[in-house]
């Protein structure tokens, strides 16, 4: 824990990174070029997808964004960082290996969450190499995309610079403290941490019971509060088989919009008036929004294209003292 020394703790924050390696890079950086303090994330570490390559007579092959792709072993490396950016995961397979793996839907689903606890792991410990010394800690959680078994590798990390947040009270400052719930709505895409609102809402009303003074937290809660212009999102039909994409709903020829956000995170915010509300989730509504006296921020999110979007806030005293809204 830092103190706060007379003048503002400098946050920076972020969310939905899903796996891309270079956004989370900037992420890590953003604390020595902003000059913040504390970096604090909110939910969604993992990639949404594995990238085979089948290697056969020297030759390695691929199908990736739509086009199929054949290399050499010297244009493997550029391919696999193509892949990593936007948060994909990549193997390499012998044919035998492959038709193996393509015909077991349990082994595939093993692989991937083995591939993503290894990147969840190297991230881990490029922020504990690069952020010590330097009085900067990192805060991570999980949200709705995240595996149960893939956040125990950072539920079990034991380093000085990098903390799981979700389920504990966090010390910003010698005067402001955090508490984090990673959890969605149902989606139609039925990722592995959604909940029902009267569960979202006992899961706030938990921590919260653990803060010293609620009016000096912040809430670092994944899901935005509900019907607010950082929960606006398409409206989305769920497939009617296996293996398809949900699709967006048209009425009279037009896209329809919907709050993606949470009514139980949007009552709590109403309810207990903490410092300042950090959210994500709807990648599309970045953007801020006061409910009360609470600021309300959501980030948005560009990682597929490898954008860090991020808001700096400035606390003290138990007040917001400035924020500011960053891309890069």
């Amino acid at each position: 824990m830092f103190r706060s020394k007379g003048r503002p703790t400098r946050i920076f924050f972020a969310a939905d990174l899903h796996g891309s390696q270079p956004t989370f890079r900037k992420f890590l950086n953003a604390a020595a070029f902003y000059g913040c303090e504390a970096l604090v994330f909110g939910g969604d570490l993992m990639g949404k997808a594995l990238v085979p390559i089948v290697r056969e007579n020297g030759v390695y092959r691929a199908h990736f964004q739509g086009s199929d792709h054949e290399l050499e072993q010297d244009g493997l490396a550029a391919f696999t960082k193509s892949v990593e950016l936007p948060g994909f995961y990549w193997k390499v397979f012998a044919r035998d290996e492959y038709v193996q793996v393509k015909a077991d839907p349990l082994l595939r689903k093993g692989i991937f969450q083995d591939l993503a606890a290894a990147r969840l792991h190297g991230w881990l410990s490029l922020a504990e190499e690069r952020l010590a010394g330097t009085g900067v800690r990192m805060y991570l959680c999980g949200g709705n995309d995240d595996e149960p078994s893939v956040l125990s590798t950072l539920e079990a990390h034991e380093g000085s610079q990098v903390m799981a947040c979700e389920g504990r009270v966090v010390e910003l400052d010698d005067e402001h403290t955090m508490v984090t719930v990673g959890l969605s709505t149902f989606t139609p895409w039925d990722t592995p941490r959604e909940a029902a609102e009267s569960e979202i809402a006992a899961a706030i009303d938990a921590e919260v019971s653990k803060l010293p003074d609620v009016g000096r937290a912040v809430f670092n809660f994944h899901c935005p509060p509900k019907n607010t212009p950082i929960d606006s999102c398409l409206k989305l039909e769920r497939p009617s088989r296996p293996g398809e994409l949900p699709t967006p709903v048209r009425e009279g020829g037009r896209f329809v919009m919907i709050g993606g956000g949470s009514s139980a995170v949007r009552q709590s915010i109403e309810r207990y008036q903490p410092l300042v509300g950090l959210h994500g989730h709807i990648h599309e509504s970045g953007g801020r929004f006061r409910i009360g006296r609470t600021q309300c921020f959501n980030p948005g999110s560009e990682y597929v294209q490898g954008v860090l979007q991020g808001w700096i806030l400035a606390i003290e005293g138990g007040k917001l003292t400035g924020y500011q809204h960053t891309s890069g």
